[in-house]
This record gives C-alpha cells, structure tokens and sequence, in this order.
C-alpha cells in the first residue's frame, strides 16, 4: 500500500476522518490490483496525485450537502467528499465492476452514498445543488450532463488539468455561464466552479 503522508500534513483533516481516507486507499489498493480503478503507475503518487488533490474540494462545499458525483471510478472525487465533508453523495459510474468497488468502499469507511451503474445520458435524478466530476470529459459535454442534474443556486465543481482555458473556450460558444476559476495546488491543475449554467 502507498505510504499515507503524515496526519500533521494535512492539519484540516481530523484524525477520524484521516483515519477513514487510509482505509480507503488500502482498500482501493488492493482492487486496483484486479480492475483498473488508477494507473499502477499511479499508485505510489496515490495520496497526492488523487486522495489530496480532491480533499481541495472540500472547503467549497457545505458539510453534508447532496452531491451529484459524474464517473466516479475509483472514487474520485464522490468518494472523497463523502468521506471528508460527510457529503451525501450519488456516485455515478457505469462500469459495474468500478460500481462494486465504490460500494464496497462507501460501506467500509461508513459513507452516505448511493451507487448509480448507468450511463450519464439516461439518468432521471432529482437535482442537486453539487455536480462534481474529475478527469471524466471535456467542459463542453460535462455542462450538457451537468446541466439538468444541478438544482436551482447549485453550481458544479470540475476538477481540470492544463487544457482548461482552452475548454473555457470552447464551451462559452454554447453556454452561458458564472465561471470562478480557482488556483489547485496540484500542478497543471485548475478547479472550475460553474453556475448559472444555460445554453447559448
């Protein structure tokens, strides 16, 4: 298993919660072994390239607030979020396989999720006022499926790399949108934060 970094590294993560986010990756270590939920080549930089680069998202949503997490794969950010901001989160991923894990994972860490297996386009989900996804598709198709699922005032939180100005781009010449841009500390990284989301 990945070495988890030393609990004073993350001075606004309690001990519980720590606690709970190690059992994940331990977890997720082992299952990563028989599916592909990271790259292997991934898993040394698990902590930091994935666990820490989504607990980001934690101080822009209310504590136990109702996500809408899209491609939720290995659990990121959905499973992240349920853990450290106690979110109630649904979890949409259509791989079963991915959806048995994050099943397994929400019951071992305690979480409050519920495990969607079906595709983005056929969902019939009441609103609500968080849409996350991460790594999952270019800004332009996750607003056409974030659109409908976020509840009035809501906004989505998407976790970006190095092409998001240029998928901002892209997607005002079919939307309108409130778009606050927030630094990530991890690098190449940027987190969009998307409101008043209509098409153009």
């Amino acid at each position: 298993m990945p070495t988890p970094p030393h609990p004073l590294s993350l001075p606004d993560v309690p001990r519980e919660t720590f606690e709970r986010l190690v059992c994940f990756a331990d977890l997720l270590t082992r299952w990563t072994q028989k599916i592909n939920l990271i790259s292997s080549r991934d898993l040394p930089h698990l902590w930091s390239r994935h666990i820490e680069d989504c607990l980001q998202l934690v101080p822009l949503v209310e504590r136990g607030t109702r996500i809408t997490d899209l491609g939720s794969g290995g659990g990121f950010p959905g499973l992240i979020l349920a853990i450290a901001a106690d979110a109630d989160v649904t979890l949409v991923e259509s791989d079963r396989r991915k959806a048995a894990f994050l099943r397994e994972a929400s019951r071992a860490t305690g979480c409050r999720t519920r495990v969607i297996d079906r595709r983005i386009e056929t969902l019939d989900l009441p609103p609500a006022p968080v849409v996350t996804a991460r790594a999952l598709a270019r800004l332009d198709q996750l607003l056409d499926w974030s659109a409908p699922l976020i509840a009035p005032g809501g906004f989505a939180l998407f976790l970006k790399g190095q092409h998001a100005p240029d998928e901002l781009t892209d997607a005002e010449r079919h939307w309108h949108m409130t778009v606050e841009r927030i630094p990530s500390r991890t690098p190449g990284g940027t987190i969009l934060k998307i409101s008043d989301i209509r098409r153009v």
